[in-house]
């Protein structure tokens, strides 16, 4: 049911009962998704009112994103970009980090243990990172290799990175799942305008090793095919995974999609529609989900962000010159002059005023 042929899903309208899930663990996917949409929602609006400088909305990829943190073993490596928000969240990590990272806080200050990267915010770099994490990993590993999870958009596909990072995973058998959610926009960019390849998928095999495609938007679809693709990695069988999705909203808080973006898009209606609705109506109609639960689980997700958003609120503000701390022993002179000057110009004005 999970794979995708072509451009359609295969028996969408799958019973329950006949997906390898249990009731619990669907109503965790729907739970997430509801935590996530509400998250993104509530991350927007803070921006719009100057809380942060920029935000990335992913409305519509929380499915994909969540289906694939569930497919994730405690010990396996999470290496996030940007608008991985969701899937970081679905994994553990507080709301608050998430917050606090777009209000200029290292994420590698955060207290939880969990195995993932600081997100990559330039395009495709922590592709060829994720691919000598997998190859490390396994050099270090006692016979129990955990596996490395990549995400990335169908937009790093065409960057150098995503070349070098498959090619030298495929080489050297590296433990790791590429995946790609493919959105079907590199910014103001259509999929088909930057690369001729028929599917994202289809590239693995210039590298070795094996692509599949997913419909996106069915979180038990994707946490299914990630989790296969999972353990093939851990036997030294990388996968590349071509998740599709659709980005409902902005590239970015400072994106006009309404000036590249027609209003009716010409893809199917599986990939546009909402993907948390669809998964509510599917598990409504299943006879597991019903207006009481569906209450309780918008009152949790209320309070979780209200919580966070308080601990990001009295955060005490980071020196802006501490930026300069982690990366040299000594700085050089012309450094060491700037960063006297920052510090000096950070006494006299609130540089975290976002309204100056």
């Amino acid at each position: 049911m999970h794979r995708v042929i072509g451009d359609a899903p295969t028996d969408a309208a799958t019973d329950l009962e006949a997906t390898p899930f249990t009731t619990d663990e669907a109503i965790a996917c729907y739970r997430d998704l509801v935590r996530t949409r509400r998250f993104d929602e509530r991350a927007l609006a803070l921006q719009r009112r100057g809380w942060m400088s920029g935000y990335p909305p992913f409305e519509g990829q929380e499915a994909s994103q969540v289906g694939a943190a569930h497919a994730l073993a405690d010990d396996d490596w999470l290496v996030p970009t940007y608008r991985s928000n969701a899937m970081q969240i679905a994994h553990g990590v507080p709301m608050s980090d998430v917050l606090l990272f777009r209000r200029g806080y290292p994420e590698y200050a955060s207290g939880h243990d969990l195995n993932v990267f600081p997100q990559s915010v330039p395009i495709a770099t922590q592709i060829p990172h994720a691919a000598g994490l997998g190859m490390a990993v396994e050099y270090d590993g006692d016979g129990t290799t955990p596996a490395v999870l990549c995400y990335f958009g169908d937009g790093a596909t065409s960057e150098g990175d995503f070349h070098e990072g498959l090619n030298f995973a495929g080489v050297f058998d590296a433990p790791v799942v590429f995946f790609c959610e493919n959105n079907d926009w590199a910014i103001s960019m259509r999929r088909n305008r930057q690369t001729a390849s028929a599917t994202i998928a289809g590239k693995a095999r210039a590298y070795g090793f094996e692509g599949v495609q997913v419909d996106g938007n069915d979180p038990l679809a994707v946490r299914e095919v990630v989790g296969d693709a999972l353990e093939d990695a851990r036997t030294g069988s990388p996968v590349l995974v071509e998740s599709l999705t659709y980005r409902r909203g902005a590239h970015t808080t400072s994106d006009d999609p309404s000036r590249y973006r027609e209003s009716r898009s010409d893809l199917p209606e599986w990939r546009t529609a909402d993907p948390l609705e669809r998964f509510e109506t599917y598990l409504r109609d299943q006879g597991v989900l019903d207006d009481e639960l569906v209450a309780e689980i918008d009152a949790d997700a209320a309070d979780e962000l209200e919580e966070a958003v308080a601990i990001a609120e009295v955060a005490p503000k980071p020196d802006p010159a501490d930026v300069f701390d982690p990366v040299y022993e000594t700085l050089p002179p012309r450094l060491a002059a700037q960063k006297e000057w920052l510090e000096e110009f950070a006494s006299e004005h609130d540089v975290y005023d976002l309204e100056r």
